[in-house]
């Protein structure tokens, strides 16, 4: 079987399965009342950094057994659509399955989506996401998705083969995009450059994101997957998104002069059926 190895262990999170429960109980804020939601929005960096504000989306919703999620492709390898559609993903807490089912009828619906290994090898945006889910929801499955391209016809095309493979899924999926915010400027113009995103995010508007993104030269790492998420959830169903934390490293370094930026968000509504 497909066994995608963990590629930054050790270095974004423990490699030790008992230190990274211990600091995944540390870092998890569990609201007593989880909403449901379709979509999250969640950072993806070492969790010294960004894991508090992970584990408070996380906390903040009842989570379901069946994901996509959705990260940027750092390392520019493989697949500009790249979904690893078989096997499972290792981390120090075991294996995760891939939901083979769902990406096999992703690849049917969208012919942009390649079955491809290569970007995922050394990609932490979604692997850092799946300690978080196996602590709080044990058994799941998942399907990986990197994206690579910032072709908009590309990304509508994915956008409603999401919509279109989960609205004839019996069982609950919940989508997550994995996306950290502005990177290496002072804190206060990463807060003012961050309320540009803040507000299409808010209201699903995904073209207007991207074109927020461009237009005003943002480092919103992980925009793509971003902006395909919440078009995904709009066409679900969803109405508006909720930010729940907005942080930065410099909360964590005391360097509030070049800082990357965190924020995670909560898109409204039933989990998507």
């Amino acid at each position: 079987m497909r066994v995608r190895q963990p590629a930054v262990a050790g270095y974004f999170y423990p490699a030790d399965p008992n230190e990274l429960r211990s600091m995944l109980e540390s870092l998890i804020v569990q609201d007593p009342d989880p909403s449901d939601a379709i979509a999250l929005i969640v950072p993806h960096a070492g969790y010294i950094y960004s894991g508090r504000a992970a584990g408070k989306v996380y906390g903040a919703v009842r989570l379901n057994r069946r994901f996509i999620i959705l990260g940027p492709n750092h390392t520019g390898m493989g697949a500009p659509l790249s979904v690893y559609a078989l096997g499972s993903w290792r981390t120090p807490l075991g294996d995760a399955p891939i939901d083979e089912d769902i990406a096999s009828r992703l690849l049917e619906q969208c012919p942009e989506l390649e079955d491809d290994t290569q970007a995922h090898l050394r990609e932490h945006s979604i692997e850092v996401q799946i300690p978080f889910l196996q602590y709080l929801a044990e058994s799941f499955t998942f399907v990986p998705i990197c994206v690579g391209t910032s072709n908009w016809s590309a990304l509508t095309s994915l956008m409603h083969a999401i919509a279109v493979v989960l609205r004839k899924t019996d069982e609950p999926v919940q989508l997550i995009a994995s996306t950290d915010m502005s990177h290496y400027i002072p804190a206060r113009e990463a807060e003012k450059k961050d309320a540009l995103a803040f507000e299409p995010i808010r209201q699903l508007n995904a073209k207007e994101l991207y074109d927020t993104v461009h237009r005003h030269r943002l480092t919103m790492c992980g925009y793509l997957p971003t902006s395909v998420v919440i078009g995904a959830a709009k066409e679900l169903g969803a109405t508006s998104a909720e930010l729940l934390v907005y942080t930065h490293s410099g909360e964590r370094t005391g360097d509030h002069e070049s800082v990357v930026a965190y924020a995670g968000f909560r898109v409204d509504g039933k989990a998507a059926q």
